[in-house]
């Protein structure tokens, strides 16, 4: 065999085994990367979603304390805009209270009598309140708001008062039954006694009469709502004095937030 022959031989005899490794290193190199996609894929399914930030909500910022200052500034504050406060002396007492309440009901807001940071600033910022009548000095009893303005003749409110008129609720008295009600009108102050008057439905404190049996008093008890027989409830600590400074004939408006109908005059033919 020449030496051509030996060479082409050789190539026949190894040139299968060849082909055979290099098809067998392509078919396990697929099989893997099949393979890692598929671990790929199924590592990617079982990873869990990363868990999103929960936003924590921010607390609203503490108010800061009021101060003895502070009280003694809205009791300053509170007069000068025509509450009826007592003594200017920092102490937050029930006249002060009282008076917080009035400023609360005359702004609409909620008549706790508590002096809050929120309150304090609503105070520095509100105006004395307007009549709903100006001229002749008079008193308003404005039956909406539960609140009383003594109007001077130049039109001012120079002092305001929280007020319990009529519940509305039916009661007895004297074997008959009637409602709980503070009529609004126009009415003048007929009487005025000193210190307690008894009557059928209990005890009046310094009681200013405007229509009958009605009266503008004193009482232990003036809720923020209606809650009297009829009658003008007054804090019993400015009783005494809102009965020296009102005089016998002064007009009393009691209204529901619209003027009342004038009083009809009487004249000769």
């Amino acid at each position: 065999m020449n030496q051509k022959d030996l060479l082409a031989t050789i190539s026949l005899k190894y040139q299968f085994p060849v082909r055979l490794l290099h098809l067998f290193a392509l078919i396990t190199l697929a099989s893997v990367t099949v393979t890692n996609a598929q671990a790929r894929a199924s590592q990617k399914r079982r990873t869990p979603t990363e868990p999103q930030p929960v936003s924590t909500p921010k607390r609203a910022a503490t108010s800061k304390p009021l101060t003895a200052a502070d009280h003694r500034a809205a009791e300053q504050r509170l007069a000068d805009l025509g509450y009826w406060t007592g003594k200017i002396d920092g102490q937050w007492d029930v006249t002060s209270r009282h008076a917080l309440i009035a400023f609360q009901k005359v702004e609409n807001l909620k008549p706790t009598g508590q002096l809050t940071r929120t309150n304090f600033e609503k105070l520095v910022a509100a105006n004395r309140p307007s009549p709903l009548e100006t001229g002749q000095a008079h008193i308003e009893v404005d039956l909406i708001r539960q609140v009383l303005f003594i109007v001077d003749g130049g039109g001012v409110v120079t002092k305001i008062l929280p007020v319990s008129s009529g519940s509305g609720k039916e009661f007895k008295s004297q074997g008959w039954a009637r409602d709980a009600i503070t009529h609004p009108g126009r009415y003048q102050v007929r009487q005025k006694l000193s210190g307690w008057k008894k009557s059928p439905l209990g005890e009046l404190y310094y009681p200013v009469y405007f229509m009958y049996g009605t009266a503008i008093h004193g009482h232990p008890s003036v809720p923020t709502r209606p809650a009297s027989h009829g009658c003008v409830r007054i804090p019993m600590v400015v009783a005494k004095q809102f009965h020296r400074m009102i005089p016998v004939g002064m007009p009393v408006i009691v209204h529901r937030g619209d003027p009342p109908p004038p009083i009809p005059t009487i004249s000769g033919h």
